[in-house]
């Protein structure tokens, strides 16, 4: 029998969907090759990252991985990277999230077939501010001339990609259907209000104060945001309840017992907790970002909004939705956005890099 091909996965955003994203393509890949992970804990790693991987994948942690900009800890990360790719001897390395994307980048020639998934662009932050805008979107700009193939998560994202490189291609983020089914199927369904919920970190980027503003607007409708962050603050309306950071099955639960799911977001990439409610079969409303209306049709498959009487009109149409939007919403996911899907998809590319290196 062949020796199965190796791929190293450099990943440094090892927390929220960039971790499900990665269990789960990872878990579905270990049956056809051998999966290498270096990777960095976040504070948003959970504290048994472990467990979630199949226990035929290599777990490498990068000690000198940081989220910020630092001169020291990036060189260090560089020649430790370089380091583990000359032990691990991989036939593809994929890159995940900017960090990985420029050390990762620089480090490697592109000898080895490499790729590179930003997972939502750090020059669209708009928290950043534009000084540091540019120096993300320049440093983007110079490694994009680098031998590396973008593999972007979304259309949106692909977009953007091909504004730095032509050397791109895209495979849409999707969901391990069969976890959350399983899930889905030991979650007791409660008699609830009509109930809207989001989940995710309470920053900036998920846009709280809208969220907010979105619940003063309708005080009779229960809103639940699973989660937590530093501008918990910002959900000061008394019609808001904030679980706290609460672990999958409590949070998959909560999701289960409500009705609408809500996306106010001011930037994202291919959101999961998006993908994961249009499978649970919730009326999904969004914001009108990249990724967003990447896979929400305005009316077909649920709402995006540009200004907040969108979101009203879009949250009382759902009270009397005929189940049309969330029966075309799960279709999506079952035909296009889920791991199977996306997992092939990758093998085919990886397959094509080795054939033609």
């Amino acid at each position: 029998m062949a020796e199965k091909k190796k791929i190293l996965y450099i990943v440094e955003a090892m927390g929220g969907g960039v971790f499900t994203y990665i269990v789960d393509l990872a878990n579905e890949l270990v049956n056809k090759y051998d999966m290498y992970i270096a990777y960095a804990v976040r504070k948003q790693t959970p504290k048994n990252y472990k467990d979630y991987f199949d226990k035929r994948i290599h777990l490498i942690e990068v000690k000198n991985f940081g989220r910020a900009i630092n001169p020291t800890k990036d060189i260090a990360a560089f020649f430790e990277v370089k380091k583990i790719a000359a032990e691990v001897k991989p036939d593809v390395i994929h890159l995940h999230s900017s960090k990985a994307g420029a050390i990762g980048r620089v480090a490697f020639d592109g000898k080895i077939p490499m790729f590179y998934t930003p997972h939502g662009y750090s020059f669209l932050m708009e928290n950043c501010n534009p000084t540091k805008r540019r120096v993300f979107k320049l440093i983007e700009s110079v490694c994009a001339k680098r031998n590396c193939t973008t593999i972007s998560c979304s259309v949106g994202e692909h977009q953007e990609t091909l504004k730095l490189t032509k050397n791109a291609a895209y495979v849409n983020n999707g969901i391990n259907m069969k976890e959350l089914q399983e899930i889905v199927n030991q979650t007791e369904k409660v008699a609830h209000p009509f109930t809207v919920f989001t989940l995710g970190r309470i920053c900036y980027q998920k846009n709280p104060t809208l969220f907010n503003t979105i619940a003063e607007l309708l005080p009779d409708v229960r809103f639940v945001w699973i989660g937590d962050g530093e501008l918990r603050e910002e959900l000061k309306n008394k019609n808001i309840e904030i679980s706290g950071w609460v672990d999958r099955t409590t949070a998959i639960k909560y999701a289960v017992n409500a009705d609408v799911f809500l996306l106010p977001s001011r930037w994202e990439g291919l959101p999961i907790s998006l993908l994961e409610s249009m499978y649970m079969r919730k009326v999904c409303v969004v914001s009108n970002v990249i990724g967003n209306r990447d896979v929400i049709h305005n009316g077909e498959n649920g709402f995006v909004c540009s200004k907040i009487e969108d979101y009203i009109s879009a949250i009382k149409g759902a009270q009397n939705e005929q189940g049309y939007l969330k029966e075309r919403a799960y279709q999506d996911i079952v035909g296009v956005y889920n791991t199977k899907v996306m997992a092939k998809q990758y093998s085919s590319i990886y397959q094509n890099a080795m054939l033609n290196k």
